[in-house]
């Protein structure tokens, strides 16, 4: 999409791009701003670049996009400039104060459907709707309603809205994360994060598959993005795994399947897991601790089901022509951006200063091999990568504002715990699967992160008022948002993968399907079992691990159907007469 843009829009991308970089750094690691220009200028630059980047195909189209800009500058910078004085009149804004906000609200609308789709014109116009003819809605959802103007200067102003946690998170966490793993991804390690895979287990059964499943955990923690990671590692892996033998629906949905366990997998987690660290008060470091040996279970799970698929159908990688501890030798250093922002955030530190000295680790890295150092002109371009990666979430930003400023306002926050436990009839596995039900719905037209966010804000009370631990409940809801990757009727990432292996969508998305079922055990796991999340003594998480990995074992290896082949072979066969089945 860069390309079509003319050399001063380049330059302006380009311009904002390094900005976002230079200011974020500057104040993670020198000096915090202030609230208003922290998260101001992050929405600010992002409705820009997306104006900017996601343009009208015809010239009136581009004079009304260049017309949005301007005015995403001054509604923006209207808030930022006027913050305290906007606080101090809450409740008794002017008149100037509702239509910025009411023209803020819509321009959020705007930019989400440009970059996600109409489907966020009809969220956006829904929650609205119901803000302000609440008083309509059935009894056990109704509320007072108020008028266009006085909903928008709500969402637009007060901290739960538009400038609220999602802006928060976004600023502080995701773009410097996203734009660390363009940079990791411009200093080469990414082919090592395939390469050393590939000469570690490629030669054994199933190994292109496993060779997938390890690539993908260690890329796709920092994409941020199961389609990115599938898209990524999938143009790669996907073909090995069709060369090898796998058929191609089976390639195209262990790639996608894989790909999803990078949002669980610590140091990064995508993005979720700052989401989590804001929503629960909790360190990051903490969340990355409980995360930690779920996402390993995760992958074990798909491991063996992969291995098993391997097995059932002969189906064996060949030998790299690299030897793995030969190539670890000579390229450990890619591992070190890794280290430096996991120790970075055991220790105590800030994850933004982390990823800002991850970013560090990367350009020192990129210059031990002369064709991935990372001068001034690669320098821009993994800032122009980064700041373009970012804007698929950012662009959420305004109708997640919408979304949770009406829940606030509504009082729907407060009813829908009671609504869900009345609906499940107080059992938690009944209000898990309609957590999951809830999840799969809005992952259809908004992505996973933004879906996790959402059903957070209205389903964590609800089970945690059935006795779960309040970061084992946010793990159940994390989790379960993911499955709209996988999940059909929506499935992007398994698509993606269909798409690259040339193979049958709906074939391919319920392959990716069964490969992750894992997904849809833990969640249980951590509703019923405490020392999943660490609780409890350390005698009982030892314990409890030690089960898990067998109870994981035995799970994926029923699944996987391999001893179905034991049936197979003990039954007697066909007489010649009697033909057979087709």
């Amino acid at each position: 999409m860069f390309e079509k843009l003319n050399r001063l829009e380049q330059r302006v991308f380009d311009a904002l791009s390094v900005a976002l970089v230079l200011f974020y750094s500057y104040s993670a690691v020198l000096d915090p701003a202030a609230t208003q220009f922290h998260r101001g200028i992050y929405v600010l630059v992002t409705y820009v670049l997306v104006f900017l980047l996601y343009r009208s195909k015809s010239r009136p189209g581009r004079v009304a996009d260049y017309l949005l800009m301007v005015a995403s500058i001054v509604c923006i910078g209207y808030w930022m400039l006027n913050f305290e004085a906007i606080n101090y009149r809450a409740g008794a804004e002017t008149e100037l104060d509702r239509w910025v906000a009411v023209a803020g609200v819509l321009l959020g609308v705007e930019l989400a459907r440009r970059v996600v789709g109409n489907v966020f014109i009809v969220i956006g116009a829904v929650m609205l709707l119901y803000g302000v003819y609440g008083d309509y809605a059935p009894e056990l959802i109704s509320h007072a309603g108020d008028t266009i103007p006085e909903l928008c200067t709500s969402i637009f102003y007060r901290s739960d809205g538009v400038f609220g946690i999602m802006a928060n998170v976004l600023a502080t966490y995701i773009i410097l994360f996203v734009i660390f793993g363009a940079f990791l991804e411009a200093s080469g390690a990414q082919r090592f994060f395939i390469d050393f895979p590939l000469a570690a287990v490629g030669h054994r059964v199933g190994g292109p598959a496993k060779v997938s499943v390890i690539a993908s955990g260690l890329f796709g923690s920092i994409s941020g993005s199961a389609i990115a990671n599938t898209v990524s590692t999938g143009n790669f892996t996907i073909p090995m795994m069709k060369k090898a033998g796998f058929r191609p629906h089976v390639a195209g949905g262990i790639e996608p399947a894989a790909s999803i366990g990078g949002m669980f997998m610590p140091p990064i987690m995508g993005a979720g897991g700052f989401i989590m660290a804001e929503l629960t008060g909790l360190p990051y470091s903490t969340i990355m601790l409980v995360a930690i040996f779920p996402a390993l279970m995760y992958f074990f799970s798909v491991f063996v089901m992969v291995h098993y698929e391997a097995k059932r159908h002969g189906i064996r990688g060949e030998r790299s022509g690299v030897d793995a501890t030969a190539l670890l030798k000579r390229e450990w250093f890619y591992i070190l951006p890794l280290l430096v922002i996991t120790v970075l955030m055991l220790m105590g530190y800030s994850p933004g200063y982390a990823a800002i000295l991850g970013i560090v680790a990367c350009i020192a890295v990129s210059w031990v091999r002369k064709d991935t150092r990372i001068g001034p002109r690669r320098f821009l371009e993994a800032s122009r990568a980064g700041a373009e990666n970012s804007l698929k979430i950012g662009a959420t930003v305004g109708v997640i504002g919408i979304i949770i400023g009406v829940l606030t306002y509504s009082g729907l926050v407060l009813t829908f715990a009671d609504i869900v436990i009345a609906l499940a009839d107080g059992k938690l596995w009944l209000t898990i699967l309609l957590v999951a039900l809830a999840s799969l719905i809005l992952g259809m037209g908004v992505p996973v992160t933004a879906a996790y966010l959402i059903t957070a804000v209205v389903a964590v009370p609800a089970l945690t008022a059935l006795g779960v631990h309040p970061i084992a409940a946010h793990m159940i809801v994390y989790w379960l948002s993911q499955d709209s990757n996988i999940t059909p009727p929506v499935c992007i990432a398994a698509f993606a993968g269909a798409t690259i292996a040339k193979a049958n969508m709906w074939k391919t998305a319920f392959t990716a399907f069964k490969f992750a079922k894992f997904l849809y055990l833990a969640p249980f796991i951590f509703g019923y079992v405490p020392a999943f999340t660490l609780s409890g003594s350390v005698t009982d998480i030892a314990v409890t691990f030690v089960l898990i990995i067998a109870g994981t074992w035995a799970y994926s290896w029923f699944l996987s159907g391999i001893w179905l082949d034991w049936f197979r072979k003990k039954a007697p066969a066909p007489r010649a007469s009697e033909g057979r089945p087709d």
